[in-house]
């Protein structure tokens, strides 16, 4: 059974798998050739990319504990009218520039429009017509990352995970629904106080059990 949640890499041997002319297909397809990312990896940035390219198009994509930065590409490839991406993260993996340059060899006009920084996220400066995102950045990571993006007023997606109710805001939400909701609720309702518009969603639980994606979009 070829799961999509598995933690098990990508390789050659998978190639089989993805024989069609979809644009997900040739991704896996570039992933498997570089045989470095875990395959739930791959289902998770497809997922997260194609529902917020959805409501969000165009800017400058900030991809915040990016690991190997495959979320970053693939929001290029899904609007090609982004002008470019940075992936940051306190350590990259060092396979991440076979990962790019694999993708860059299928499609050649991700050449020179993705930077790779490490280093604090905060240190990257944001502007309001970025769109930053981030898939499973560790418990209270995904706030800093929020309130980043808040605080610049800039568009953001995240895909939470690892909830910490010792570093995380639940509210007083833990009567009714258990912690790990009840931090993501708090994280919705204070975008909206900060004016987003926010649109709450999910990933396919067969991918991961974290899987509620929130999205924001500025009001202002």
């Amino acid at each position: 059974m070829f799961s999509p949640s598995s933690k098990d890499r990508l390789t050659e041997y998978d190639l089989g798998r993805f024989p069609d002319d979809t644009l997900f297909h040739r991704i896996a397809r570039a992933v498997c050739r570089a045989g470095c990312l875990p395959r739930k990896e791959l289902y998770e940035a497809w997922e997260v990319a194609r529902r917020v390219r959805r409501v969000a198009r165009g800017g400058r994509v900030i991809d915040m504990a990016a690991g190997h930065g495959l979320l970053a590409q693939v929001m290029l490839l899904l609007d090609d009218s982004s002008p470019a991406a940075i992936a940051v993260d306190t350590t990259l993996p060092p396979s991440a520039a076979g990962l790019h340059a694999v993708l860059v060899e299928a499609w050649p006009r991700l050449e020179g429009r993705v930077a790779f920084v490490e280093g604090d996220l905060e240190d990257v400066a944001l502007q309001p017509t970025d769109i930053v995102v981030s898939s499973h950045a560790c418990g209270a990571l995904t706030d800093r990352i929020l309130a980043h993006a808040a605080a610049a007023r800039a568009r953001v997606a995240v895909l939470p995970c690892c909830h910490d109710v010792d570093t995380c805001d639940a509210g007083a939400l833990t009567g009714w629904v258990d912690a790990p909701l009840a931090i993501d609720v708090m994280r919705a309702v204070r975008l909206e106080q900060r004016g987003y518009r926010v649109r709450t969603q999910q990933i396919p639980a067969a991918i991961t059990p974290k899987n509620r994606l929130l999205i924001g979009v500025s009001g202002s």
